[in-house]
């Protein structure tokens, strides 16, 4: 089960167990216990107050529903809770101002079901609005235009693994190491997309972790397999065959696309995935195999998680208040990431990068991914009917 609490328009999603606001015994034997079921919803709430309150859900059915609180004449979501299997009870702790609200069950396998309206009054004016849902539908228009993105962008990949590949046969290490560093930030601005890459992700980008072999396991593939190589002086025509797969593998994952999609649920997700692997792998270097270019790589990652924002944005500017903020947060990260581009073209390492200076882009990198954490639950696509 997964709970939410939407406050002044921000959502805050946790997985259940995780330390929020909400856990199974937080609510007290005082609290009004609301009945969820396929023919009633909603009913319990027999002392509307203001204020910080929680209520107990109770699936008094025989399937798994979904519960939002909401205003009955907008629709605005002001809490939810996922997954209330059937006899479970579980919180819902809000902090309600005056205004009209009502419960909504989506039962599985059933149509919508919205309890009885109740009004508050004599408490605090609502400082901030609640939710409006986001459906499929209104998710068509983004991943539409996120698909065509991507497509275009796997179209520019496959031409530059096939400079690389031709660079690493013609025998120029040089040459071959600037064609890899292109190939590998064109895939890495496509972030939001891996999910739907499957296996391919980790033939083109996968690491070295996990495998018995460790580096020179025969399954490491893929640009890291080669950026170890090229960069620990390996023989270029040794690298011709992982060239050679790279490219084949580029080839298959732009074909395999063409007849799979980005899923709705994963869209929002990967603009706070995106920068949250930017904090986990490449500010701390775990992927550099060699060529000492993570910070471009998290500059990459700005520009994929900037795509995403901006099919999204539609339907996230009027609902979310902080995304001005994301706006200037991502601005003072890539202007941090874009320092360390040399004039020569190339970019300061990131165990080059003096102490202050790093410790100042991790703070950036941190503040931007928590401010990019609500978008997933703001712009998940959910039933309302």
């Amino acid at each position: 089960m997964r709970v939410r609490w939407i406050v002044a328009g921000v959502v805050v999603a946790a997985a259940a167990g995780a330390v929020v606001a909400f856990w199974p015994d937080s609510a007290a034997a005082g609290d009004p216990e609301i009945a969820v079921s396929r023919s009633a919803c909603g009913t319990g709430w027999a002392d509307p107050k203001p204020g910080p309150q929680t209520f107990r859900l109770h699936n008094t059915g025989s399937v798994t529903a979904e519960v939002d609180l909401i205003d009955p004449a907008t629709g605005v979501v002001y809490g939810e809770v996922e997954g209330l299997g059937p006899a479970t009870t579980r919180p819902l702790q809000v902090n309600l101002g005056n205004g009209s609200y009502a419960f909504r069950c989506l039962p599985e396998d059933a149509a919508a079901i919205v309890g009885p309206a109740v009004r508050i009054t004599g408490g605090a004016e609502r400082t901030g609005p609640g939710v409006a849902p986001v459906t499929h539908d209104d998710l068509l228009g983004p991943l539409k235009a996120y698909q065509q993105h991507v497509t275009t962008g796997l179209g520019e990949l496959v031409a530059n693994t096939g400079v690389l590949k031709n660079a690493v046969h013609g025998g120029d290490r040089a040459t071959s190491e600037a064609a890899w560093l292109t190939a590998h930030l064109t895939y890495e601005r496509l972030g939001a997309a891996y999910d739907a890459f499957g296996d391919s992700d980790g033939a083109l980008n996968g690491t070295a972790d996990g495998l018995p072999g460790g580096p020179a396991d025969p399954g490491f593939t893929g640009f890291h397999r080669l950026e170890q190589g090229l960069w620990h002086g390996e023989d270029l025509g040794a690298l011709a065959p992982v060239a050679n797969q790279l490219d084949g593998d580029a080839h298959a994952l732009q074909t395999s696309f063409a007849n799979s999609q980005v899923d709705g649920n994963d869209l929002a997700l990967r603009a706070h995935e995106i920068m949250e692997n930017t904090l986990q792998f490449e500010l701390t270097g775990r992927t550099d195999y060699g060529s000492g270019t993570n910070l471009a790589t998290a500059r990459a990652n700005v520009d994929g998680t900037r795509a995403v924002l901006d099919v999204l944005r539609p339907l996230l500017t009027p609902r979310y208040p902080d995304l001005s903020k994301v706006d200037s947060w991502l601005t003072r990260t890539q202007s941090a990431l874009d320092a360390a581009h040399r004039p020569d073209g190339s970019w300061t390492p990131l165990a080059r990068l003096p102490q202050r200076e790093r410790q100042k882009l991790n703070a950036d990198v941190s503040e931007l991914t928590e401010l990019l954490a609500p978008i997933a639950a703001i712009a998940e696509p959910r039933r309302v009917s």
